[in-house]
């Protein structure tokens, strides 16, 4: 809490005095603590964590270097893909292959025919 060297006796009167003032502190071993902002975290792997409870209202005081993580302002949600019966026979037609091999080949692609088409013809070769 004090920078340097404290006299033990010091510390103790300091102690008793800021409980007669209704102050009390806590030291806390939190494992990880993070911030969220906008367009960053902040993460501090097992810091230094006191409490400080003043009449009623507490005070958490953060000792530790945080790692700052920028984040991706686009969030990922899983998109289902619908793959015609069009698509499939279109991408089976045009490698010559069966519409099993054509569903697969699109699925694993994505849907995105043209990226299908090229790695079924990959395969072929």
């Amino acid at each position: 809490m004090f920078p340097g060297r404290v006299n033990p006796r010091m510390l103790k009167k300091m102690q008793k005095m800021m409980k007669d003032f209704g102050m009390e502190t806590e030291d806390l071993n939190p494992k990880k603590v993070i911030f969220v902002f906008d367009d960053e975290e902040w993460v501090f792997d097992e810091p230094k964590v006191q409490v400080m409870d003043i009449l009623g209202v507490k005070t958490y005081s953060i000792t530790g270097k945080p790692k700052k993580v920028k984040k991706e302002n686009i969030e990922e949600e899983e998109v289902k893909i619908e793959i015609t019966e069009e698509d499939i026979e279109l991408v089976a037609n045009q490698c010559n292959v069966s519409k099993e091999l054509a569903k697969k080949a699109l699925e694993e692609c994505n849907g995105d025919i043209a990226e299908a088409i090229l790695k079924l013809e990959e395969e072929k070769n």
